[in-house]
């Protein structure tokens, strides 16, 4: 008797009304493991930290291939709920799009690799392994969502040898943007300290906010690099400045200020970070005043060469939508971060153009049409 086969844009429906805000798991994870586990897929809970976790396998453990899909179910805040049309936890339809808190990102892309997968291993089970590594914290700081199940794999000796990141890659339109990397993002806290005095005696007190200024026009001046082959330039942004000051008469004792930094595989967070503390030390030297740095890192560049993955990514994208996509390294950091440390990773998703954002939406069409691109790559895999 043929399997009824799983329809993603019901199944994405049904997490999106899983109200699942970082860190709160809403019951996406468990509606996952319950859809998954009635397909043969071994599930296991890898919570850790309050963060909700799923780690789904088909077939032998340690199988000689072992193809992965990797995504969240976490969503950031609705903002203002006045502002939305419609309910960002009912999973509405209108016009053929769906709408909805992680209706881009990226509950019907985990939809999507789930659907595809359970058909897949019913109707033709591959000799490997097909493994879901799906997590609650990829909107939040990150440390216990997908770094949690790598750790669980690694320790109970799980692994995958390719891995498909789900994440929403086109800016556009379907099937234009593949990302075979990503770049780095590192932000530093810099604090000023200086001598509080009256503004009408600057030579009685050591202004803050004058090294500051300072500091940061010479951060700011010269491009980082010029680009690499598959990066772009990195850039540097200043993104706040404050100093608290309510007074225009007095010249306050300290100043603060954030940059963010966004790097190609020219730098490393370290290598970055000893150019930011050897630029405040010298700039402290030369007003006097002490200059403190915080700095976090929370993603080095990384780039995974195209090769056999991106090919077969790409046919397979072709093959469902006629575009080639581009190799890319562009926007943000993801959850591939992590992953890349375990075994090449690729990713492609949906259309990204309404994530975080109100009304977030997603057009039916493309969720089916995702399933497909997904299904396809696992069949060609396996062949």
């Amino acid at each position: 008797m043929p399997f009824e086969p799983v329809d993603p844009v019901e199944l994405t429906a049904k997490l999106i009304r899983c109200p699942s805000v970082t860190p709160a798991e809403g019951g996406a994870i468990a509606l996952l493991a319950e859809v998954l586990g009635e397909a043969g897929f071994t599930c296991t809970r890898v919570d850790r930290g309050g963060i909700a976790n799923l780690y789904a396998r088909w077939g032998k453990q340690g199988a000689n291939r072992a193809f992965g899909f990797n995504g969240h179910t976490d969503v950031v805040p609705v903002g203002d709920r006045a502002a939305w049309r419609f309910d960002p936890f009912g999973a509405e339809v209108k016009d053929g799009v769906m709408y909805g808190r992680g209706a881009c990102d990226m509950k019907s892309g985990v939809a999507a690799f789930v659907a595809a997968a359970v058909d897949f291993v019913r109707e033709t089970p591959p000799n490997g392994a097909v493994i879901l590594a799906i997590t609650g914290d990829e909107e939040g700081e990150g440390k216990d969502g997908t770094v949690a199940i790598l750790d669980w794999m690694a320790f109970n000796g799980e692994r995958m040898t390719h891995c498909l990141v789900g994440e929403p890659t086109c800016p556009n339109q379907m099937g234009e943007m593949m990302k075979i990397g990503r770049r780095g993002s590192l932000t530093a806290r810099i604090t000023v300290t200086g001598v509080q005095g009256h503004s009408a005696y600057p030579h009685r007190a050591k202004n803050p906010l004058s090294a500051l200024v300072k500091l940061l026009a010479k951060l700011d001046a010269e491009p980082l690099d010029r680009g690499t082959p598959h990066f772009d330039p990195s850039t540097l942004a200043i993104t706040t400045i404050d100093c608290g000051n309510p007074a225009s008469n007095v010249i306050p004792a300290q100043a603060t200020a954030v940059v963010n930094i966004r790097f190609n595989d020219t730098h490393s967070g370290d290598t970055l970070s000893a150019w930011l503390r050897h630029e405040a030390e010298a700039m402290a030297e030369a007003t006097g005043c002490e200059i403190g740095l915080q700095i976090s890192v929370s993603g080095e560049a990384f780039l995974t060469p195209p090769g056999e993955l991106s090919a077969l990514v790409a046919r397979a994208v072709q093959a469902e939508t006629g575009k080639k996509p581009v190799a890319s390294t562009s926007g943000g950091t993801s959850d591939a971060r992590f992953v890349k440390d375990h075994c090449p990773v690729i990713e492609f998703g949906l259309v990204g153009k309404t994530m975080h954002q109100v009304d977030e939406r997603v057009e039916v069409a493309h969720i089916h049409q995702l399933k497909a691109i997904y299904g396809r790559i696992l069949r060609e895999y396996f062949a």
